[in-house]
């Protein structure tokens, strides 16, 4: 089971919701850019996440699921929390 961390590797077996998983650029990079310390750079997970096929499921996914950490779908927790706030 693939518990949706960037920089992991799902089963590429499951055809399920999450396949798109996949496909994701992050799983090929380090996860630690995904997940900086408080204050850290972001750049280089954003960078990723702009030449990424799958960034629009994966911001989806993170919106669904209230991912509270990491960078998702190119935005980091406090973009997803504005575009929460636009979109209600």
């Amino acid at each position: 089971m693939w518990i949706g961390l960037p920089g992991t590797s799902p089963d590429p077996a499951d055809d399920g919701e999450l396949s798109w998983q996949a496909d994701a650029l992050c799983a090929q990079t380090d996860p630690e850019a995904f997940f900086p310390e408080k204050g850290g750079s972001t750049r280089d997970a954003k960078k990723v996440c702009g030449a990424c096929t799958v960034r629009a499921q994966c911001l989806e996914y993170a919106l669904e699921n209230d991912e509270r950490f990491g960078i998702w779908g190119g935005m980091s927790e406090r973009e997803r929390r504005r575009l929460r706030r636009r979109v209600v």
